[in-house]
């Protein structure tokens, strides 16, 4: 047996390739040997430290540091002469120490939480292997790899065919879904311009992500140019209202283009009635793109699949695998039903040194050029190794798994004093005020919402301080502070959804 503290590491580095004198001689294998034994104890930090104490209940999620401080402890500042080994590997349990623990179990902040192996092996894989997935001669594995998880993605929205690309995060995935229905509806603006177009709109409602409007910025259309749609009071989408605006658009002039829907919104976790909004769409051609982002992953469910209902026909939609299903930053992909190039054609910039047209291989397998990237990461492997290891049985019972926790929560909360849920969850966001004794019974004060505004911020700083926890909160329309629970950690349990509402109770029990 080997007596390393990480054997499987040790194993991996025993050997290194011989180098001759053209090679770099004797100080080349040191510099080699060196970098080797760098990495293989680098490795044993990130198993011990960033994997399995970063994911133990018994360590911190977070240990808080002021920025002044942290920047004097991690000695940030690059010099001209390099540093041992000693003082990197410092560095580097520096650097886990004072992270932010995103696989915790009681990391609650954001969309994405949890530390999945299979797919942080996939990860390690990708950075190691170091291409770009452009064309098939540098990224032979992953070009195909890519495409394989792109139709099983779409297959889960419901198309037979189609087209898709993995992105660099969901605001990217949206911007495209914005660029190409604009060249699906004026092709010659590719090279003519904005000077060529008319004035052209966007349809969304304010709890679209704000990738929409950074888009419409970023894209030349104008953030004035986004109509707002209104929302029923859970937040989803009124088709009604959108007919109406759509048709004031046109009696002013405007070319009302894209409709982005969304399926799972940030805040209040709703699903906009895909169904109902392509009917609009179909009726007066405009593009419906579908933001599931979040929600999409609903759709690997056959209990849940149905808050998605309609999807199928959106004109595309983006996935993010890297939220509910725990694939790891960055998983983002945008599909398309479309089968004849559209992609390809807004994108194409036909580079002679990349894509040459008298290669050996048959070109459809150069896919870079689908891309307004040049080098493209790869983000499909880690999919790819999860899915492996659990296949779609065991995707899907993730899924069910953190809808049933959600609604354990909500039942729990509602027999505890204090715990005021903004709505009932249709998703994994778990809205709620939490209200300390002194505001109990407190209504009718003229100050009360002004006060109950201020406690979440306060239990905020407090947990993060203590590194208990972490949850997120925000005001919304005319509501002020209120926590949002996302429930996505696949390694959750009951204990940790008891041990949150005690934490609250606990660090407010003054307030």
């Amino acid at each position: 047996m080997c007596s390393h503290p990480c054997g499987f590491y040790s194993f991996m580095f025993t050997g290194h390739p011989q180098r001759t004198l053209m090679d770099g001689g004797i100080s080349a294998i040191k510099t080699e040997n060196s970098g080797d034994e760098f990495l293989k104890e680098a490795l044993v930090i990130l198993m011990q430290d960033a994997v399995q104490k970063g994911t133990d209940r018994g360590h911190k999620v977070c240990e808080w540091m002021e920025p002044e401080k942290l920047h004097e402890i991690l000695d940030l500042k690059l010099q001209r002469n390099g540093e041992s080994q000693e003082v990197l590997l410092g560095y580097c349990r520096d650097i886990v120490r004072f992270s932010v623990k995103t696989g915790h179990p009681r990391f609650f902040n954001q969309l994405f939480s949890g530390l999945d192996r299979h797919a942080l092996t996939g990860r390690i894989l990708s950075e190691t292997l170091n291409t770009s997935q452009y064309t098939y001669e540098v990224a032979p594995v992953f070009v195909l790899m890519e495409e394989e998880v792109l139709t099983t993605l779409r297959h889960y929205v419901g198309w037979t065919a189609g087209d898709g690309i993995f992105c660099p995060g969901g605001s990217i995935s949206n911007m495209y879904a914005i660029n190409v229905a604009r060249f699906h509806r004026f092709p010659h603006a590719k090279e003519k311009g904005l000077s060529a177009l008319p004035r052209m709109t966007i349809f969304t409602t304010h709890e679209s992500h704000y990738s929409v409007r950074k888009g419409a910025a970023f894209l030349g259309i104008g953030t004035d140019n986004i109509i707002l749609v209104q929302t029923n009071d859970r937040g989803k989408m009124l088709p009604e209202d959108l007919e109406k605006k759509i048709e004031k658009s046109k009696s002013e002039g405007a070319v009302p283009f894209l409709v982005s829907a969304t399926c799972g919104t940030t805040v209040l976790g709703a699903f906009d009635p895909i169904a109902d909004i392509a009917d609009v769409c179909e009726r007066h051609g405009l593009w419906l793109h579908a933001d599931a982002a979040f929600g999409g992953s609903a759709l690997l469910s056959s209990k849940h699949r149905h808050l998605l209902h309609g999807i199928e026909r959106a004109n595309s939609v983006t996935w993010n695998p890297h939220k509910m299903l725990g694939v790891g930053l960055q998983c983002s992909a945008f599909l398309l039903p479309d089968t004849t190039g559209l992609l390809q054609r807004c994108h194409a910039a036909n580079a002679t040194y990349l894509f040459q047209t008298d290669k050996f291989y048959d070109l459809k397998y150069d896919t870079g050029d689908k891309s307004i990237q040049c080098g493209r990461r790869v983000d499909c492997l880690k999919l790819w190794l999860m899915w492996k290891a659990l296949g779609s049985q065991g995707l899907e019972k993730r899924v069910d798994k953190a809808l049933e926790q959600t609604r354990y929560l909500v039942e729990e909360m509602k027999a505890r004093e204090g715990f005021c849920l903004i709505m009932e969850p249709e998703f994994v966001n778990l809205c709620f005020w939490y209200v300390p004794p002194s505001l109990r019974d407190q209504q009718d004060s003229p100050d009360y919402w002004q006060r109950l505004g201020k406690v979440a911020p306060v239990i905020k700083e407090r947990m993060i301080k203590k590194g208990s926890m972490m949850v997120g909160y925000q005001p919304h329309g005319d509501r002020v502070n209120f926590f949002r629970q996302v429930l996505v950690n696949p390694a959750l349990t009951k204990t940790d959804l008891d041990f949150f509402l005690d934490e609250i109770e606990l660090l407010a029990e003054d307030l």
